[in-house]
């Protein structure tokens, strides 16, 4: 199972490609039409209602997925630690049924690897499928892949400029999200880096999920079209 998709939907700068001639209310059910997944951002900046998200399954295909990323409150504000509180108001708040794929918990740059307070958060989430997104070098190291791997929690592969690529598979499925390989959230991904995503994905040979960031210019929906092209994807899988 490989799911390609892109990170969000609400661009305006979108509107004159991708949305052209989309009214803005259609904007998700349109882009749903065209990849397999999205990943909600917006839950990372705020408590979602649980009726938002019942509004976003009732727009989408029935065999779509989200993946769903975890507050900055648990992992800026709190920085993992002291957040079964907040951690089961998110959950409680989720409300997107067989529509839920995996949570992403994104670090922020500053977190360093810390063995034991990364294993006390792993212990505290719920069964399910999670990824972790570190933004520091010192996460480049066995200790943290092992870790992620006894409680089979995806590394995130990021490309970026700005933060470490670190390419490692430790979970039975991939978690890969592409923030712009030259321009942080804006460059477009050529043939040749496509290609490259494309063979990697399938030497990994396990349930992939991939997330296009590189949003600011509208070069995601684009870039996610033609790497489903390229592992022999329909480029429209709904009708």
């Amino acid at each position: 199972m490989i799911r390609i998709g892109t990170s969000g939907w609400r661009y305006p700068e979108w509107r004159d490609g991708f949305y052209r001639n989309v009214p803005q209310r259609r904007w998700l059910s349109h882009l749903a039409s065209h990849v397999g997944t999205i990943e909600i951002n917006s839950s990372f900046y705020r408590l979602q209602p649980p009726s938002n998200y019942r509004k976003w399954y009732a727009e989408t295909p029935a065999d779509f997925v989200f993946s769903v990323k975890g507050p900055k409150l648990i992992t800026h504000l709190k920085r993992l630690r002291h957040v079964e509180e907040p951690l089961k108001t998110f959950l409680d708040s989720l409300a997107l049924g067989p529509k839920q794929g995996p949570i992403i918990w994104q670090l922020p740059p500053t977190l360093r690897f810390d063995h034991a307070l990364l294993q006390d958060f792993l212990a505290t989430l719920p069964p399910g499928r999670h990824a972790v997104e570190p933004r520091h070098e010192s996460f480049r190291t066995n200790a943290y892949f092992d870790l992620l791997h006894a409680h089979n929690v995806a590394h995130v592969i990021s490309d970026a400029p700005t933060f470490p690529c670190i390419e490692a598979v430790t979970a039975d499925f991939a978690y890969i999200r592409l923030h712009g390989h030259d321009e942080l959230y804006i460059s477009s991904y050529d043939d040749r880096q496509l290609d490259k995503w494309a063979q990697q994905i399938r030497d990994w040979d396990r349930d992939t999920y991939v997330y296009f960031d590189n949003t600011m210019k509208g070069a995601a929906p684009g870039n996610a079209r033609t790497l489903a092209q390229r592992l022999g994807m329909p480029l429209t899988s709904h009708t």
